[in-house]
């Protein structure tokens, strides 16, 4: 078997070399280089578009095909998407894949893609959201092979139900895949409505039967081909079967985490032992019954950005290739003092647990003094701050229209997402810095002691709060316990099952032409979204932590039918970080599914001292079962945030001795927001 690197494309004197000997008659013993006949593939665009699925170029995604041999990486291996071949909007502008080609692998959150004429899932026996058990049967159609692991991956199938026409298939693994490692896709017995066997595609066919085809770019593949039939004769799948199979490699850790941890590591460097320095500009006293003040202002963080870190600005990099200091971001909080953290003598202080709290999409620090935010502080005795996630807050509305109109604007949005995950890192250290807010006055009670007590930080967010706040956590050295409300990972599933996406999904529409260009950007995109989602960093969010960075233990709250985070999207995460679930889950019955919440084990007696996900149904209808949005019922999103018992449990958790306790007597948990 070759080596990763010099396993994808033969060089070019090796393919005339083979098209030599095949002209000449001669043959080698060995079966790779032996033929069974010939077949003409028209494959005109094969040195760019991967003649494996001819319906558009970048599929089947992701490719190795798309990827080059490169010994500085750690996969060894680069991305090398074709200018040419990326998608083009209206104006016929193809995405620029420079930022992308830096990258050496794909999203451990991909979704594999691929276009088969007439399939149809149900006659074909491919397993569906409802039974991703079956995707590891023996006789599986579809299979997911982890080369480097050595076992299959579990996952479900789907057409897309956006269009009538072209519909393509989406392979959804239902666990993130390993970072570094190498995985081959086998597609076989794919039937039509008829229950037809649908022929493969000439060019694989050539491959699979080993047929000459007498194209010196075809030729160039048929080694690392042999490979993949191998490497599926390890995962029990039979050449003879197949009516396509491809590879593809994962990215690194070091690839997809490199640039936050050197912002990070940089940025505490230069603040050594000191506090962030702020600024207190507007303290609101008795805001209502159960806040005390509302506190804004400003605070200093060390800034990674050109154009002093604007929306729709970039990253800066230095000679290594990794993000260089450029100045300083002044970046505005908002905290909100509960009146039970004033509720000493005369308003002597009782200091309160200190919080972070993540805001939702598209949002702003405004955010924390939402009126379950104020509950949970006065209830609980939390004090609870929050700053901007830039690169995706209200600022970045803009940007964030015009990326749509030209997704090369893409990393923008990922590099000003990661300056906002190190601007919560610097408020969360000024929240427990004895010189950070304890400091001034507005943060004390009538005995000049602070409000906040600073032995331990915690983080609290909701929505996008839940999802960039799993990215904020997996790289977080000042707090170990977090609590995800309404959370999930990978936008590349989400957005598609979103009714937040639909104002958004407008402006796509008009700009992006064909539904597969449009969902070819949204896979290309998560390559990058993943420096700035949980999507990159699940993996080590909880007992595998990156380096220099502590180990965390997590809570999920999910609402049952969410409408704009799906579920099936915590799932996956819950399966990554290894939590375990509150059981029963929800009403026996409740979900068609073989069997519920597949593969994530059930939490074994209380109190539970490890991760969690705990569903949290106020009675919404059953979500989707294909890749739309939910819209029937009330939504019930924000429902989890709004229950009383709820923000008990995370109380209970958010403690240095927490753990996650039952608060629903052994039955699933209701959601009763009133």
């Amino acid at each position: 078997m070759t080596s990763l690197v010099q396993r994808a494309h033969s060089s070019f004197s090796a393919a005339l070399l083979l098209s030599l000997l095949v002209s000449l008659g001669c043959g080698s013993s060995d079966d790779r280089d032996s033929f069974n006949g010939s077949i003409d593939v028209d494959a005109p665009d094969a040195a760019t578009c991967d003649p494996l699925d001819q319906k558009k170029c970048l599929l089947p995604f992701p490719s190795d095909f798309f990827t080059v041999a490169d010994d500085s990486t750690d996969t060894g291996r680069r991305i090398q998407l074709p200018a040419e071949g990326t998608p083009a909007n209206r104006e016929g502008v193809h995405v620029d894949p420079t930022e992308w080609n830096r990258n050496d692998g794909f999203s451990p959150g991909t979704q594999i893609v691929t276009f088969v004429p007439g399939l149809d899932l149900a006659q074909t026996g491919a397993a569906p959201i409802t039974d991703i058990g079956a995707s590891l049967a023996g006789d599986s159609p579809v299979v997911i092979w982890d080369v480097d692991g050595g076992k299959r991956v579990p996952h479900w199938t789907e057409l897309d139900a956006n269009t009538d026409t072209d519909r393509v298939l989406f392979v959804r693994p239902a666990v993130a895949l390993a970072e570094g490692h190498r995985y081959v896709v086998a597609l076989r017995g794919l039937r039509n409505a008829a229950g037809e066997e649908i022929p493969p595609p000439d060019a694989f066919r050539a491959y699979r039967d080993r047929l000459n085809t007498n194209d010196e770019v075809l030729e160039a593949r048929r080694e690392s081909f042999e490979d993949v039939f191998e490497d599926l004769e390890d995962a029990g799948v039979a050449r003879g079967d197949l009516h396509l199979a491809w590879d593809f490699t994962i990215a690194s850790e070091r690839n997809l985490s490199e640039r936050i941890l050197r912002m990070r590591d940089d940025a505490f460097a230069r603040l050594g032992d000191a506090s962030p320095s702020f600024t207190v500009t507007q303290v609101e006293e008795n805001f209502d019954d159960r806040v005390s003040r509302r506190i804004s202002g400003t605070f200093e963080v060390p800034l990674y950005m050109t154009g002093g870190g604007a929306p729709g600005t970039r990253i800066s990099y230095g000679a290594d290739g990794l993000p260089a200091w450029t100045g300083t971001y002044t970046a505005d909080f908002r905290c909100i003092v509960p009146f039970a953290a004033l509720a000493g003598t005369n308003g002597a202080a009782v200091p309160a647990r200190p919080a972070l709290y993540g805001h939702g999409l598209l949002g702003a620090e405004g955010e924390v003094s939402a009126s379950n935010v104020r509950s949970m502080a006065n209830e609980h005795n939390f004090v609870f701050c929050a700053t901007k996630w830039i690169g995706m807050s209200e600022q970045d509305v803009g940007n964030a229209i015009s990326i749509l109109t030209d997704f090369s604007k893409f990393p923008t949005l990922a590099d000003r997402t990661q300056q906002g995950i190190l601007n919560t890192l610097f408020l969360g250290r000024l929240m427990i810095h004895e010189n950070g807010l304890s400091s001034h006055e507005s943060f004390q009670g009538s005995d000049g002691v602070s409000v906040i007590d600073r032995s331990e930080l915690y983080y609290d967010g909701n929505s996008q709060g839940g999802i960039m706040g799993g990215a904020a956590t997996a790289v977080a050295i000042d707090w170990t316990r977090a609590v995800l409300g309404v959370p999930g990972m990978n936008y590349s599933i989400l957005l598609d099952r979103s009714v937040d996406f639909d104002p958004f999904n407008e402006v796509y529409v008009t700009t992006y032409l064909g539904r597969i260009e449009r969902i070819l950007g949204i896979q290309m995109v998560q390559m990058l979204w993943d420096r700035g989602e949980a999507s990159g960093y699940a993996h080590h969010l909880t007992d595998d932590p990156l380096p220099g960075t502590p180990a965390h233990t997590v809570l999920m709250h999910v609402a049952f039918g969410d409408h704009q985070v799906a579920s099936a999207t915590a799932e996956i995460e819950a399966r990554t970080i290894g939590a375990r679930i509150h059981a029963p889950a929800v009403t026996p019955g409740r979900l068609p599914d073989v069997e519920p919440y597949w593969d994530i084990p059930a939490i074994p007696s209380y109190p539970w001292n490890g991760s969690a996900l705990v569903i949290w149904d106020s009675g919404a209808p059953v979500p989707p079962l294909e890749n739309v949005a939910p819209r029937a019922g009330e939504d019930p999103h924000g429902d989890p945030r709004s229950d009383p018992d709820a923000r008990v449990q995370k109380s209970e958790f958010l403690r240095p001795d927490g753990a996650v306790v039952d608060v629903c007597g052994g039955e699933p948990c209701p959601a009763d927001p009133s």
